[in-house]
C-alpha cells in the first residue's frame, strides 16, 4: 500500500443525500501510481441496514447484501487504502460527502481537509467541450464503461481517465503538489480488521434500460463559470433522472447551493441553461417523440421555468437543430492546415506510431481525445461506432478512413 499515488473511489448508494440517511451499498478503490499506472483494485458490497433505493439503477438486490459487511466493518481497511494518497473521483464532492458521513457514523475520523481531485472538474482543462458525465468523458477517449453503475466499473474507468490526464499534462508539478499534500495528511491510526470484503457477483436482477433522460443527461455539455456551477448541475442531473423532485431532493439542492455560495438568481440562471441544453440535445437527431416531449416539459416545470418559456425553447431549438454530422466523402473539399488537431481510432493497416509520425511531418498535431477543438477524426471504418466516433458526430467533426487521410496528406504536400 505504501508509496505516493492516487486512490480512485466510487460509491453506489441508496440515494443522493447522506444527510437524509442515504447509505453506501457498494464501493470500489483503484490505486494509481504517480505516473498513472494502475497498481491494485478492491471492491465490496456494503450492508446498509435499510432498503436499497433505486435498484433499477445500481442492480443490487437485498439478497446480494445480506451477508455483506457493514460500512463500520470495512472502514479500517478502507482507511488504509486511502492513507497517504490523493483521493480521486468523478464528481468528487458527491463521493466525499458520503465518505465523511459513513466514517462519522462508524466512529472514525478523517483529515481536516481531504486532498482530492475530481476528474469531472479536470475535464474542463483536459477535455474542453466534453460533457460532465463519466460516460461522456470516457467516450472522448474511447475508455470502456460497459456495466456502468457498478462501483468497480466506474472506479476503473475513472482511474483510466485520470491516467489519460496525467499522460496529457505538460508538466508534473500539479500532480506532485497534490501527492505531497496527501502524504502529509493525518488519517486516524490504523486499526486491524479481519472482516473480508464481499465483491458483487454477476447479478440475476435485470437492470432496466436507460430512460430517455438518463441517455441524454450523460451528454449534457459543460457550462461556463466556476467549478461550483458544475457541482450543482451534476447533482441536478442525478435528481431529475426519474422526472420527479422530492422535498428532500429540493431541500438538498438548496443546501448544496448555500454550501457552494450560489444565490437564488444564479441557481435560476443555471436552471434555464440546463433546460436549454437538455432541449437542444433532445432535438439533435431531428426527432422528438411524445414521451420525450412530456419528459422535457416535466423537467421544465420541476425547474420552475414558465410554461411560455418552455414552449418557446422547444420551438426555437427545433428550428436551429443542426444537420447530423456525416463522414467526409473522398471527393469532398476539405483542407487541413498546420496545427490542426487530428484524432485516430481503431486498428488500421499501419501502426498508430507510424500514422502519428506522418501527421507530425505534415505539421498536424496527433491528439488523444475528441474535443470541440479537433479538426478531423481518422477511423479504421468511417462508420465506426466507437466512443470517439460518437463524440465526433456530436460535435460535427468530419470522420474519414485511412485511405482518405492518405489523399488529404497528398493534397497537403502538393499544396505546400
Amino acid at each position: 500500500m505504501a508509496g505516493p499515488g492516487f486512490a480512485v473511489i466510487d460509491f453506489e448508494t441508496t440515494g443522493l443525500f447522506p444527510a437524509h440517511h442515504d447509505r453506501v451499498i457498494e464501493l470500489a478503490v483503484v490505486h494509481v501510481s504517480d505516473r498513472g499506472r494502475i497498481e491494485g483494485r478492491w471492491e465490496t458490497l456494503v450492508n446498509p441496514g435499510r432498503d436499497l433505493g433505486r435498484q433499477d439503477i445500481h442492480g443490487i438486490r437485498a439478497a446480494d447484501v445480506l451477508d455483506a459487511p457493514s460500512f463500520a466493518e470495512i472502514a479500517p481497511r478502507l482507511i488504509e487504502l486511502l492513507r497517504g494518497r490523493v483521493l480521486v473521483a468523478h464528481n468528487a464532492s458527491f463521493d466525499i460527502r458520503f465518505l465523511l458521513a459513513e466514517l462519522s457514523r462508524a466512529g472514525h475520523g478523517a483529515p481536516a481537509e481531504i486532498v482530492s481531485l475530481c476528474t469531472m472538474q479536470l475535464a474542463r482543462d483536459f477535455l474542453p467541450g466534453a460533457g460532465r458525465s463519466l460516460a461522456d468523458c470516457c467516450a472522448a477517449l474511447d475508455i470502456d464503461l460497459f456495466g456502468a453503475h457498478r462501483a468497480s466499473v466506474d472506479a476503473l474507468a475513472t482511474a483510466r481517465l485520470l491516467a489519460a490526464y496525467i499522460e496529457a499534462a505538460d508538466a508534473p508539478e500539479f500532480w506532485f503538489a497534490h501527492l505531497a499534500a496527501a502524504a502529509a495528511a493525518a488519517w486516524p491510526a490504523g486499526v486491524v480488521s479481519s472482516t473480508a470484503w464481499c465483491a458483487r457477483t454477476v447479478s440475476s436482477h435485470p437492470m432496466t434500460a436507460d430512460s430517455f433522460l438518463e441517455r441524454i443527461t450523460t451528454r449534457l455539455p459543460d457550462v461556463a463559470g466556476p467549478a461550483e456551477y458544475v457541482d450543482y448541475l451534476a447533482l441536478l442531473d442525478r435528481c431529475l433522472l426519474d422526472r420527479a423532485l422530492s422535498v428532500h431532493e429540493a431541500q438538498s439542492l438548496v443546501r448544496l447551493a448555500g454550501e457552494l455560495g450560489l444565490n437564488r438568481a444564479t441557481c435560476e440562471g443555471l436552471h434555464r441553461q440546463y433546460f436549454a441544453a437538455l432541449t437542444a440535445l433532445a432535438w439533435s437527431d431531428g426527432i422528438l417523440t411524445g414521451a420525450e416531449l412530456a419528459d422535457l416539459v416535466s423537467v421544465g416545470m420541476l425547474l420552475a421555468i414558465p410554461t411560455a418559456t418552455i414552449a418557446a425553447a422547444l420551438d426555437e431549438t427545433r428550428q436551429q437543430t443542426p444537420a447530423p454530422a456525416v463522414a467526409v466523402p473522398a471527393g469532398a473539399e476539405f483542407v487541413l492546415v498546420a496545427g490542426d488537431l487530428v484524432v485516430l481510432t481503431g486498428e488500421m493497416s499501419r501502426t498508430r506510431s507510424e500514422l502519428e509520425r506522418e501527421l507530425r511531418e505534415l505539421g498536424l498535431v496527433p491528439w488523444r481525445a475528441v474535443t470541440k477543438k479537433v479538426k478531423l477524426l481518422v477511423a479504421a471504418d468511417a462508420d465506426s461506432l466507437s466512443g470517439k466516433a460518437r463524440k465526433a458526430r456530436d460535435y460535427g467533426i468530419p470522420i474519414v478512413d485511412e485511405a482518405t487521410l492518405a489523399r488529404l496528406s497528398s493534397a497537403r504536400f502538393a499544396g505546400a
